[in-house]
């Protein structure tokens, strides 16, 4: 995947990054546990016998399905968060969707605003492509939760937005308000943040957790099209009522919100889009014309 064109300054899409000491360790890891793996367990094979049986691959295989399909983590992550929103008054209920509808939470805000969340990994791989805006919702926002303390965030949240979400928006004519990139590990030894970097001011303690404000992304307030809307206008963080409660419980500053514009045209029979991100005024990053291959076929 390509990654942004442009990178302005030292204003980054997502404020913290994978530490290179943590590679270091993953990397050392990794190859101890590879060195001893003949020696573990009660397989009774020689070291010969265990490489060549395709053992170690398969049980590598079987717990990566296994962290990939657990979603409990995350979905106590969420709870968490929605349950104290709830009981800090800051909004009227919220509850789990059923296994048939193509959201994951449904929130009440105090005045009413009904807000459908779909719960996402680490948004660079194809779950992404995969959500529905509920016809009876008033905002509409995805919240990437990413488990792998390996995963470049920095990374994987271009590639979210750039090369999926963009994507889909314009192709399937989905409008998604915002997106929270916001877990367990965000604030923690695996996944430093620099906005705890002060100490405990702007964190907020829920369930044992010591968090940083989450990171917010505001998406245009209409799908951009190529010849009717190509350059429709972002929402202002005032404007998406869930993002600003958000925002405003856990200690959030401007540095925390990003405009995602998205503009499309066409080119030779072909749609294309440009992706740019804001931060607090000034533009950080900014893609080249890409085209959207599903609406070209």
């Amino acid at each position: 995947m390509a990654g942004p064109n442009q990178n302005i300054g030292s204003r980054p899409i997502i404020l913290c990054s994978r530490p290179v000491e943590l590679e270091r360790t993953i990397s050392e890891f990794a190859s101890a546990l590879k060195k001893a793996a003949p020696s573990i367990g009660s397989h009774g094979m020689s070291e010969e016998e265990f490489w060549t049986s395709g053992l170690f691959r398969s049980a590598v295989e079987r717990l990566r399905g296994q962290q990939v399909a657990s979603m409990a983590e995350k979905r106590d992550f969420i709870a968490g968060i929605l349950d104290s929103l709830r009981d800090r008054g800051l909004i009227a209920e919220w509850k789990s969707s059923g296994a048939g509808d193509r959201h994951d939470y449904e929130m009440k805000l105090l005045d009413g605003t009904i807000v459908a969340i779909e719960a996402k990994g680490c948004l660079d791989g194809n779950n992404t492509n995969i959500f529905e805006r509920p016809p009876h919702a008033d905002e509409f926002l995805i919240w990437s939760l990413c488990q792998n303390t390996g995963a470049d965030p920095r990374h994987n949240v271009w590639s979210g937005i750039h090369t999926r979400l963009s994507a889909e928006i314009i192709h399937r004519k989905q409008r998604v308000d915002g997106l929270i990139v916001w877990d367990m590990l965000c604030g923690t030894i695996g996944r430093p943040c620099p906005k705890l970097a002060g100490g405990d001011a702007r964190a907020t303690f829920v369930g044992g957790l010591r968090l940083p404000p989450p990171c917010l992304y505001l998406f245009p307030r209409s799908i951009p099209d190529p010849r009717n809307n190509s350059n429709p206008r972002c929402w202002e963080l005032s404007e998406v009522k869930s993002l600003a409660m958000l925002h405003d419980a856990f200690h959030g500053d401007l540095e925390d919100v990003v405009e995602v514009h998205i503009s499309a045209d066409v080119e030779d029979a072909t749609v294309r889009r440009v992706t740019r991100l804001v931060r607090n005024g000034t533009e950080i990053y900014k893609s080249e014309p890409a085209p959207i291959l599903r609406a070209n076929r």
